[in-house]
């Protein structure tokens, strides 16, 4: 006789800490399989996954091409060290280097986002000499410490003091422009005056500036055009190399096998994982141009973890790669943008609380307010909604409705699996704006 859910939560609960909570406060989902972009809980309740459990779950659940490469792969070769040579990683490097932007070809292959951006940022010291790095303010780019430290958002203030040297910018945010003005007569404030800090800095000691291609659980920002091609000019001028942090925005989220190819962008360096494996094993990588690759033909790379390149993850990357290929998931996505956009502009037509919407491929996010005119946000920076508020119904009443998004300070994301059907697409948007009108209605 199967063991019931509250039993089993029990017992984890005695062993195994949640992340990102306060033990008592947890409250956690049961998931016991899924299919597609959607997920079954331990009732039978099949769910709408509008956040790809984290994001990561771009293939869709029940991806058996993905499950057999890491049955056959675990049969074969279940460990090995890292610097060794077998098949699968020779195969995923050979297949990063077919779909990243232009002349990246090399790969650091780690186990997570947060690794990536890690290996970035020492990368980039190492390859440059210098100390200092560029974020930007509103930016999330991993829970470990130099990734904290690189983070602009509150989930660093419990972890600092962290490394020396990060220096803010401000975000594309163009709903909220941190300079007061708009697009297009802004000049595209945000991008320019990046210049300006690296003067005050000094761009002898700036080694990278860091960059969502897209800016992710922070608001889904979609930068103006112009944005990414000046911040690419700008590097260039002053030789500092440009990290686009790919991790939330890589494979597929945005109709795009990254978000920068929508700007024809090559930076020099990109950190990826989440969707890398489709969330079916944990991998990270860091890819780089040529020249950076060419600095540790003679220099150590002194990077490197004990399960960095796993042979099961290397082989669940290979897979997943195949799928998106095979199954058109990138494109898929990319004809999915307009109705999102739709349903999106939907909702906020129909739904005061909500001030602005945007969306790149199946990357949407809504943005809430007490006032449009105003543009006054619902709760405070790093406030949660206080109990029985707009949002905190909004919360309960998609959880009623089976909808996984991610709902976080003043924004819901609409993040699906990249294999969603468009009749599943409009049903969550619709689930939504019952939830809306219910969390609204005194």
């Amino acid at each position: 006789m199967a063991e019931d859910a509250a039993s089993l939560e029990a017992r984890l609960r005695k062993h195994v800490l949640y992340t990102w909570s306060a033990q008592a406060a947890a409250a956690p989902m049961h998931i016991t399989g899924g299919e597609g972009a959607i997920f079954y809980d331990h009732q039978g309740h099949a769910w709408l996954d509008f956040e790809s459990q984290v994001f990561n779950c771009n293939v869709g659940h029940g991806q058996t091409a993905i499950v057999e490469a890491i049955q056959r792969q675990a049969a074969s070769l279940a460990c090995a060290h890292p610097s060794a040579v077998f098949e699968a990683k020779v195969l995923l490097g050979e297949a990063l280097a077919r779909v990243t932007p232009g002349d990246i070809d090399t790969f650091f292959l780690c186990l997570s986002g947060a690794e990536a951006v890690e290996n970035a940022y020492k990368i980039a010291r190492m390859v440059t000499g210098r100390s200092k790095v560029i974020a930007r303010r509103r930016s999330y780019h991993g829970a470990s410490m130099g990734a904290l430290s690189l983070t602009g958002d509150w989930r660093r203030w419990p972890s600092e003091p962290g490394l020396w040297g990060v220096v803010r910018a401000e975000d594309p945010y163009c709903y909220r422009c941190p300079f007061g003005l708009e697009h297009p007569s802004c000049g595209v404030r945000c991008a320019s005056h990046l210049e300006l800090i690296i003067e005050q800095e000094g761009p002898e000691s700036i080694a990278a500036i860091f960059m969502e291609g897209v800016t992710g659980a922070n608001g889904g920002f979609v930068p103006p055009p112009e944005y990414w091609p000046m911040v690419r000019q700008i590097c260039d001028k002053y030789g500092i190399l440009l990290v686009a942090d790919e991790v939330f925005t890589g494979f597929g989220r945005t109709g795009k096998w990254f978000a920068v190819d929508h700007w024809n962008v090559v930076p020099d360096l990109i950190t990826m994982a989440k969707g890398i494996t489709g969330g079916y094993a944990p991998l990270g990588a860091v890819g780089m141009r040529p020249a950076i690759a060419e600095h540790f033909q003679k220099q150590t790379l002194w990077c490197g973890l004990t399960s960095y390149a796993h042979p099961v993850s290397c082989a669940a990357a290979v897979a997943a790669i195949q799928v998106y290929d095979d199954q058109g998931l990138i494109t898929h996505a990319a004809a999915l943008d307009p109705v999102l956009r739709a349903g999106l502009e939907a909702l906020k037509a129909r739904h005061p609380l909500i001030g602005d919407v945007r969306n790149v491929g199946l990357l949407g996010t809504m943005e809430f307010v007490a006032n449009r005119e105003t543009k006054a946000p619902l709760v405070g920076h790093a406030q949660n909604p206080a109990p029985g508020s707009p949002l905190a119904k909004l919360k309960a009443s998609l959880k009623k409705r089976h909808v996984h998004a991610l709902q976080r300070g003043n924004t819901l994301m609409v993040t699906p699996p990249l294999c969603i059907t468009e009749a599943q697409l409009h049903d969550g948007l619709d689930r939504i704006d019952a939830a809306l009108q219910e969390a609204t209605t005194p």
